[in-house]
């Protein structure tokens, strides 16, 4: 068993930020960070939980942008966190096609493993958070607690569930234990 700290893990579109629909987030003035993920930061930072952002992002293996404008906007995004007084320990990224076979790309775990491994998480006492279930998967994959996002009508294999972003600081107030 790790003696690490756990940490909250948040897919990217979607929960950080308004997703996209069925695109992707191309460029800065496409992203819109969610009040919801502020406050959802806000309460597990004041809990002593780092954040950690695990995201596909094919967009890059299909040439919409490359990894250094994604890179830019993963910066303007801590930026406008660092506004609010917050941020997060890290963000990773999967940029290979959905049929690569890769390790990284969720639901495998490859992405929580690395971070579990360079910055020393108990992934057990760790959670992850997204709005689709390859995010829940990627979590359970993992051993991480679950949180999804979704419709009521929605199926999930998730530990938790709620319906809107701005209800997740709420669970996460009730759910987590202070750490550190």
């Amino acid at each position: 068993m790790s003696t690490g700290r756990p940490c909250i893990f948040f897919d990217r579109d979607g929960i950080v930020n308004e997703s996209p629909g069925p695109g992707y987030v191309e460029r800065w003035e496409d992203f819109y960070l969610q009040p919801g993920f502020v406050a959802a930061l806000r309460t597990i930072s004041a809990k002593g939980y780092p954040a950690v952002i695990i995201t596909n992002q094919q967009g890059v293996a299909k040439g919409l942008y490359t990894e250094e404008e994604l890179q830019t906007i993963h910066g303007q995004f801590r930026a406008m966190l660092q506004a609010h007084g917050l941020d997060v320990l890290d963000i990773y990224y999967c940029p290979h096609f959905a049929d690569a076979g890769c390790e990284c790309r969720k639901p495998k775990p490859g992405m929580l493993l690395q971070a579990a491994q360079e910055h020393g998480f108990d992934l057990a006492g760790s959670w992850m958070i997204g709005d689709g279930e390859r995010d829940v998967e990627a979590g359970q994959n993992a051993t991480c607690r679950t949180l999804r996002v979704c419709a009521a009508t929605e199926e999930t294999t998730a530990d938790f569930r709620v319906e809107h972003m701005d209800d997740v600081a709420a669970l996460l107030e009730k759910e987590l234990d202070p750490c550190g």
